[in-house]
């Protein structure tokens, strides 16, 4: 049984008498009990008229029983007049001038088939899905139409129905198709927020023009964009909708919409996993290798990259179709990450493996570190992304550690760099290093050395030992960048002196959170 009231049977009469199909006549009757839309298009069309004929039955039953108490004996040799009473209602149409087939063709077992042999050719690995629906602009013009054909007659007889309550017919797509795909994908439960995200669209070319009258009407509401074939986007539609009057509206629009002579061509299914997130520390021990991929005018200078040997096996263990690469800093190609390693994440995109037992996750690892020995990752798991939040907190506020090999001009002694040993907290004004002002804005950064310490080599060579702030170029620092740099430690040592090796001995993030060997 329908839930319906007698104000609806206003409604169901004027919009099948326009073309409307049966979901559509219970979307505008405002029925927000599922079942009602889960049922054939056909049932639901007989329960309609059934309900009209019942309402127009009663009234003729009323008559009847006036004409039988003035003539008794005439009722008893003639059918009663509410039996002999037919009601004329209109057939369901080919295509609904409303949803243009959507929920009355396309809307039952073959389509969740279709949808859910679309989805397991993907190969994901799901216990839930969101459905999504794309739907023809042109469907918002039609149902604007249909809601000014009903609107004046059902406010005159009961003022309760708004705009706002009718069914929007993707909602009902959903409530039909859910149970329908998830039963095709073997008992995918199908909800509203899921990590994995079906999208289905529907076109209908002999109706694109419906809208293109708002263009003209709106113009402020059509703003062409790079992203998008066509101005005539839903939003851009409903905004035009919501601004034209409704005089100016029937001058350009048939009331109701007209009839179509074909239904909506279902587009391919589309699907997207959320990004997943792993991370770990990773070491470099080559002075040979970048951290990304080092591209020259296109041209690979270097045949490998810290970010390739750890992404290659990550994507092949989540069959992800690619992946964004960030840490905590960077290093230089020439520069060994050594001690407890630097942290890094991998942003996985559109995985279709989404989930890993920490046994699976040390055997990427395990295979990361067999691939290279240039490199060896450690703590490697899965991690949320408010968690990576931490990482990047590192780059700014955390601290350092760094060794350097450093050359002196002039002959020294260990007398002549001890000295250093006591130096804390030293102010530095960088400017921007030449070597890098091709990818970074030219200003003058303050960051501070925290503590040094030296150890005598020989005469032109000595180590230095540096704990900084995190963004201090120590390269810099060392010979000065022409005197970018200041203090340096040219002006400290009083003569020339250069950097031949550095290496990152410590970068203090406490993430990602260590694990047991």
């Amino acid at each position: 049984m329908l839930p319906l009231k007698d104000k609806d049977k206003v409604i169901i009469k004027k919009m099948l008498a326009a073309g409307c199909c049966a979901r559509c006549v219970l979307r505008f009757c405002c029925v927000s009990v599922q079942a009602p839309y889960k049922q054939p298009c056909q049932e639901t069309l007989r329960q309609l008229q059934a309900f009209i004929n019942n309402t127009e039955d009663k009234s003729n039953e009323a008559t009847a029983m006036e004409e039988n108490n003035n003539s008794h004996n005439a009722a008893l040799s003639e059918e009663p007049a509410y039996k002999r009473a037919k009601v004329e209602v209109a057939e369901e149409a080919d295509v609904c001038v409303l949803c243009l087939g959507v929920l009355q063709h396309l809307c039952d077992v073959t389509q969740a088939t279709r949808i859910a042999d679309a989805v397991k050719k993907q190969g994901y690995e799901l216990d839930t899905l969101v459905l999504s629906i794309s739907l023809p602009a042109q469907l918002c013009v039609r149902e604007h139409s249909c809601w000014l054909h009903v609107k004046e007659q059902v406010r005159a007889k009961c003022g309760l129905l708004s705009k706002d309550d009718v069914i929007q017919v993707k909602e009902a797509f959903k409530w039909v198709m859910q149970d329908l795909l998830g039963k095709e994908l073997g008992g995918v439960a199908v909800v509203t927020k899921s990590a994995l995200e079906v999208s289905v669209g529907f076109s209908h070319s002999e109706t694109d023009r419906d809208c293109h009258f708002l263009a003209a009407t709106c113009p402020d509401c059509f703003k062409p964009t790079k992203n998008k074939q066509s101005v005539f986007t839903r939003m851009a539609v409903v905004k035009a909708l919501e601004k034209i009057a409704d005089a100016k509206f029937l001058t350009h629009s048939p009331c109701p919409p007209s009839r179509p002579s074909s239904i909506c061509t279902p587009q391919d299914v589309h699907c997207v996993h959320v990004s997943v997130f792993v991370a770990g520390r990773y070491n470099k021990f080559c002075r040979s290798l970048p951290q990304t991929p080092w591209l020259i005018d296109g041209e690979r200078r270097m045949e490998s990259s810290v970010e390739e040997l750890i992404a290659a096996p990550v994507l092949d263990a989540f069959r992800a179709d690619g992946f964004n690469f960030s840490s905590s800093g960077r290093e230089d190609v020439d520069v060994r990450t050594l001690g407890n390693g630097r942290p890094f994440a991998v942003e996985l995109l559109n995985p279709h493996r989404s989930r890993l037992s920490p046994d699976h996750m040390k055997k990427v690892q395990e295979s990361i570190n067999a691939s290279s020995e240039k490199i060896r990752v450690r703590d490697f798991q899965m991690v949320s992304r408010d968690a990576m939040s931490r990482m990047k907190e590192g780059e700014e506020e955390k601290t350092k550690s760094y060794r350097a090999l450093v050359w002196t001009r002039k002959s020294i002694r260990p007398d002549d760099i001890i000295f250093m040993d006591d130096i804390k907290d030293l102010s530095l004004d960088q400017k921007t290093p030449l070597r890098v002002l091709h990818r970074r804005t030219l200003a003058v950064r303050q960051r501070v050395i925290h503590s040094m310490s030296t150890r005598f080599l020989d005469a032109h060579h000595f180590h230095l030992s540096l704990k900084t702030q995190a963004g201090t170029y120590i390269k810099e620092f060392v010979h000065g960048d022409f005197g970018r740099t200041k203090p340096n430690l040219c002006q400290l040592l009083q003569t020339d002196t250069d950097i031949l090796e550095l290496d990152v001995e410590s970068v203090d993030v406490d993430w990602p959170p260590a694990l047991p060997d």
